[in-house]
């Protein structure tokens, strides 16, 4: 945890800027900037969660039946965590568009020729003197998409989750 906690002292978007400026643009670098900087998140979500499934009564039942640690980690595990990482897999989906849309604007994302959003913010900013409503659809178009996936992820925790299936 102690690379989690460096990790997490560096901006993601400076972080991300600096590794896809050094590498070339491409689709594949936009990907591997993405996964180096937001796995942080789902290691300290999903480790905390283990700790606490790992210390309940099922388990330690598990453990005093016999069973083995792949068992555990199968059958008691990963059906308790499956949930949380899900509920994050689609938070997470609006910060990768919002990193994804930045990296495109400042030039260092996906290349030129590929019509994306941040791209299209960074065109319309260039006939911002005779144009200004350029850049105002593709920004509504990632607000939009953006709140949307923020709501499902919220209406998927409400389903997923065993604590809230009472209220």
């Amino acid at each position: 945890m102690r690379l989690v906690n460096i990790k997490i002292s560096i901006p993601t978007v400076l972080l991300a800027i600096i590794l896809a400026a050094i590498l070339n643009r491409s689709y594949f670098v936009v990907i591997l900037v993405v996964a180096l900087t937001l796995w942080t998140r789902y290691a300290r979500l999903i480790r905390g969660e283990t700790l606490v499934i790992r210390s309940s009564d099922s388990i330690l039942r598990a453990k005093v039946a016999g069973s083995s640690t792949p068992r555990i980690l199968i059958r008691h595990m990963f059906p308790n965590v499956v949930n949380t990482i899900i509920v994050l897999a689609t938070l997470e989906i609006g910060q990768v568009i919002l990193l994804e849309a930045t990296l495109s604007f400042l030039g260092v994302g996906i290349p030129p020729d590929v019509a994306t959003w941040g791209g299209m913010i960074q065109l319309g900013r260039k006939f911002i003197d005779t144009q200004a409503w350029l850049p105002i659809p593709p920004l509504i178009a990632i607000g939009v998409v953006v709140f949307s996936v923020n709501f499902l992820g919220d209406a998927l925790r409400d389903v997923l989750d065993p604590r809230l299936r009472g209220r």
